[in-house]
């Protein structure tokens, strides 16, 4: 065990030295794995992984999922949803900053990724919110705050990610998203109702919409609609009635998403040629380096498990008395302290492989656990200094301060805090979907 703790003491001072996690996590994995068993094992370990990584067809649902939310981005489906939530929300005082949020998780269950919903909403939202006169800080939170939902509503790549860390249903954790994501909206709007009772002059209301351009509204986003049920809907075996009889794996859900994400793309004359070879192109970079990430996560894992960290650490917690749910808030505290210098990807991969092990041997449920992490991992994109969503926010609105956007998202974080205490304390609040369908 002592080993292990060296090992990860390691990583982080790796990563502090700003070295890449994947390197440091393969590079200490590789030493440590090298120490115990010898070079041979440790280089033979290293090529089975990389082998098995490039092979194993469960992974190539995440460069689906992520090519499905690039043609998404190129079909410019982020200003209906945005303008579908405008003419509800945009007449009350703060709505445009709550048509951002309610739009940003409408773009979270077609995209899967957190930063592109903010680098994209931040686009078509922050116009309209500075031609109301929105502060900065109110503007810039709630589509910092907004974009953190992409990694909890399904589809979700961190969710996939975590499926296959821990050998967990992969559909069992989307359908376990859905009431925590709707819940994080909920909280969300709540804290721009806050913020503006605190500065009315924050977020000045909008014009109010008529019916008849609501129901026009809503009938624009109809793509998003059909592509959100095309994915989900085959999931979970809505077609699978006669004469269809279609079921989905999460593989073919994502291949059926991004095929139809392209289609949508194409009719809306919004893909070129170039522009299709730039997606696809960058489809392959997201997709090595997260399959990078993985192979250094799953060379540490090999290690910690072979040092022994967590049969030391449930001999730690038996030999103590320590209560399963004292235990669950201290790693929980954990992330919160990793998240204000991580950023959310390597946190999940350098923690999941110590933690998993031990929260099964407690006896919680691994699905319920997936949300949990991926929660505190929403948490971690805007809290300081690192706050991944509110960094892409300052390099698309250069005039806006960090300190600014980071003050703007204070609520926001608080809210995200009481939504965990929730989801921790009710554990049917995350799994009643899943066991009620499985």
């Amino acid at each position: 065990m002592l080993v292990s703790l060296i090992g990860f003491a390691a990583v982080l001072f790796l990563v502090f030295l700003r070295l890449p996690i994947a390197i440091a996590m393969g590079l200490v994995g590789f030493v440590g794995y090298m120490e115990i068993r010898g070079f041979k094992a440790s280089i033979s370990l290293v090529g089975r992984l990389v082998i098995d990584t490039a092979q194993d067809y469960g992974l190539s649902v995440v460069p689906l999922f992520i090519l499905m939310g690039l043609f998404v981005n190129k079909g410019g489906l982020s200003r209906e949803l945005y303008r579908a939530s405008y003419v509800f929300l945009g007449h009350m005082r703060g709505g445009l900053a709550m048509a951002t949020i309610v739009a940003c998780a409408g773009f979270s269950a077609i995209c899967g990724s957190s930063l592109a919903t903010a680098a994209t909403m931040s686009k078509v939202a922050m116009p309209e919110m500075r031609k109301y006169k929105y502060s900065d800080g109110l503007a810039t939170a709630s589509i910092a705050a907004g974009g953190t939902l992409g990694i909890l509503i399904p589809p979700s790549v961190i969710l996939v990610i975590y499926g296959l860390l821990t050998e967990t249903s992969i559909g069992k954790l989307f359908i376990a998203g859905i009431v925590p994501g709707f819940l994080g909206v909920l909280f969300y709007l709540f804290a721009v109702r806050f913020s503006v009772s605190r500065d009315p002059l924050a977020g000045p209301a909008g014009e109010r919409a008529g019916w008849n351009e609501r129901i026009k509204a809503l009938k624009d986003i109809w793509a998003v609609l059909l592509l959100f049920f095309l994915v989900i809907g085959g999931l979970y075996g809505f077609f699978n009635f006669q004469p269809l009889n279609l079921t989905f794996s999460p593989t073919e859900a994502a291949g059926m998403g991004a095929m139809g994400a392209f289609l949508i793309a194409l009719s809306r004359g919004t893909l070129s040629f170039s522009g299709t070879v730039q997606v696809l192109v960058d489809a392959v970079k997201t997709a090595s380096t997260l399959f990078t990430v993985l192979i250094g996560a799953w060379i540490f894992s090999n290690f910690v498990n072979l040092a022994g960290l967590p049969e030391g650490l449930n001999e730690m917690v038996r030999s103590n008395g320590v209560s399963p749910m004292t235990v669950m808030f201290s790693i929980l505290l954990v992330y919160l302290l990793l998240g204000c210098v991580f950023e959310s990807l390597s946190m999940l991969l350098l923690t999941v492989p110590i933690f998993f092990p031990l929260v099964v041997n407690l006896g919680f449920d691994p699905v319920w656990f997936g949300i949990v992490v991926v929660v505190v991992t929403e948490i971690s994109l805007i809290t300081p200094p690192v706050g991944l969503n509110v960094f892409v926010l300052k390099g698309v609105i250069k005039d806006v301060p960090t300190s600014t956007i980071f003050r703007g998202v204070t609520p926001f974080w608080a809210v995200d805090i009481l939504r965990l205490l929730l989801i921790v304390s009710i554990p049917s609040i995350t799994l009643f979907l899943p066991n009620s369908m499985w």
